[in-house]
């Protein structure tokens, strides 16, 4: 009993190391949004200088480089030395961030965050549903989403603490972030490689498998499975891209515009999301329909988006949409796509998937941002009906192609996969 509590305890250590990368990925865009208007202020930065951060930034174009690069590396060389190394390298473009003196400093130090957030994601996904025991490999992916909601929660309650410093708070939020990053890359450095893909890779040099080619991925069995990630995730992560805009709209509409009130919104809406992750999304995925579960976080969305297109904004509309939102999202398209994403390819092909599709997406978004100021004038009504359009979408790609693999280990997966 006493070994198995230490190997229990064993995988969520490993999980919560591996998962921080969503927190500080998450942290990163919170911290930059905020942070653009005292920039923008201080540096006197143009529109085209703002576009070009918020393209090139962690939610978008460097983040999917990244994961491009990363989740290749991360098949050919383990997931060990991406996951610990690149958070040097994060610190590293952050500290361009907390020094910064203008603007070339911000869009650098944004680029190189960037670049190690995407090269993150797929080798900490991978080792999440690489190490987690069977049957519980949804509620071990379910960590790292809380933790990406909890970057933006720490991150905003910061900023409002240290609002009366100005730049310097925010470059006290940015050094944050830089020192968690080397704290992980200690952490980390304790951390063994993924017993699965060691497995593969021996296999792999015995000509035991079949070769894991990037030329693979393009298969029928292979692209099938990517088109309908990329589908389900890319439409909603356009949502969710370009969701902030409604934010400042609703806090001018219902009449409080203050920092204080912004924060309060936003935080309760990401402990909202953060109780969905825990209360279903970790409780059930690894026993209920995940298509059902899916649909049903759809479903919600789409209502909660729908609101602000066919009423008119009062308070109590307000906050049901913030609610209904954060509660949907916590076990809809982003939980399923690590989750998904895992299950879907064999191990010295999961990396690699999960980068190339990251990247689509958030390449995507960042070419889809500079159409998005554009959008806005005609209207938030307008923009409110495309929104709930790309929900709409991506929850009925879900339900068509969503995977049923609750239950069944990753050999029983791949054993299914190489047949």
């Amino acid at each position: 009993m006493t070994s198995t509590n230490a190997q229990d305890r064993d995988d969520w250590r490993n999980t919560i190391l591996a998962g921080l990368a969503n927190y500080i990925d998450a942290g990163s865009i919170v911290a930059g949004s905020v942070a653009l208007a005292l920039w923008q202020e201080a540096y006197h930065l143009g529109n085209s200088t703002i576009g070009l951060i918020g393209a090139f930034g962690p939610n978008a174009i460097s983040a999917g480089i990244g994961a491009l690069i990363g989740g290749r590396l991360c098949d050919l060389f383990g997931r060990k030395k991406i996951y610990q190394y690149d958070m040097l390298f994060y610190a590293f473009g952050m500290l361009w961030l907390v020094f910064a003196m203008n603007a070339w400093m911000v869009v650098l130090g944004f680029f190189l965050v960037g670049l190690a957030v995407g090269a993150d994601i797929p080798a900490s996904w991978s080792i999440i549903a690489e190490m987690a025991p069977k049957g519980k490999r949804g509620k071990h992916s379910g960590v790292a989403q809380v933790l990406w909601y909890l970057g933006p929660v720490v991150v905003l309650l910061l900023f409002l603490v240290l609002t009366p410093l100005g730049l310097l708070g925010a470059r006290i939020v940015f050094a944050h972030l830089a020192l968690l990053a080397l704290g992980l890359t200690f952490l980390r450095s304790r951390m063994q490689e993924s017993p699965r893909w060691l497995e593969a890779q021996a296999a792999d040099e015995h000509k035991q498998i079949e070769p894991a080619k990037i030329s693979a991925l393009f298969a029928p069995r292979y692209l099938g499975s990517m088109a309908f990630l990329i589908g389900m995730y890319g439409m909603w992560n356009l949502w969710a891209g370009t969701n902030g805009f409604f934010f400042p709209y609703i806090l001018r509409t219902v009449g409080d515009a203050s920092q204080a009130t912004a924060v309060a919104i936003q935080t309760l809406s990401f402990l909202v999301g953060m109780l969905s992750i825990w209360l279903v999304f970790m409780q059930f995925s690894d026993r209920l329909n995940q298509r059902t579960m899916f649909l049903v976080s759809a479903i919600i969305q789409v209502v909660g988006m729908s609101l602000l297109a066919l009423f008119p904004l009062t308070l109590p509309l307000a906050i049901l949409h913030v609610f209904l939102m954060a509660f949907g999202q916590g076990f809809g398209a982003q939980s399923f796509f690590q989750l998904w994403s895992s299950e879907m390819f064999p191990t010295l092909l999961r990396s690699t998937a999960q980068g190339l599709m990251f990247a689509v997406v958030r390449i995507g978004l960042g070419i889809w941002s500079f159409f998005v100021p554009v959008l806005t004038a005609t209207g938030f009504t307008t923009l409110a009906w495309i929104l709930t359009g790309f929900l709409a979408a991506s929850g009925i790609i879900g339900m068509l192609g969503a995977p049923r693999n609750e239950g069944k280990s990753l050999e029983e997966l791949e054993a299914k996969l190489t047949a």
